[in-house]
């Protein structure tokens, strides 16, 4: 399976991304897709879910304010970052899988991310 995540950058606080993240390899359409995130000198985090069949899940932190989506058809995972705070600042990855794998973050390999950076 290839992930390449992208769409990151600088964008000031309070403004908006929309982050997409490309699949190969995989029927994608019956995997969970997960966004994550990693902050320097932490560890990577779930930012998000989406079940095949469209169900979402969200880390406290970013309720509200974070949409994840996808395209079958393209293949494709969205997170649309609205209200961006200087904490959301992290490479974001993706990943798929089974329910347990996406949301125990267990994977052997990842994907290039994408740098969001939030400031001033």
């Amino acid at each position: 399976v290839q992930l390449q995540a992208s769409g990151g950058g600088l964008v000031q606080p309070g403004g908006s991304l929309r982050l997409s993240c490309v699949a190969s390899g995989s029927i994608f359409s019956f995997k969970v897709m997960g966004w994550y995130r990693q902050s320097p000198g932490k560890q990577r985090e779930l930012v998000a879910t989406i079940t095949p069949g469209g169900l979402t899940n969200y880390v406290g932190a970013v309720k509200g304010r974070f949409t994840i989506s996808r395209d079958n058809a393209k293949n494709t995972v969205y997170l649309q970052m609205n209200s961006l705070k200087p904490e959301d600042t992290a490479v974001y990855y993706c990943n798929e899988g089974s329910s347990r794998a996406v949301v125990s973050g267990s994977f052997s390999s990842w994907g290039q991310g994408t740098l969001v950076t939030v400031s001033s």
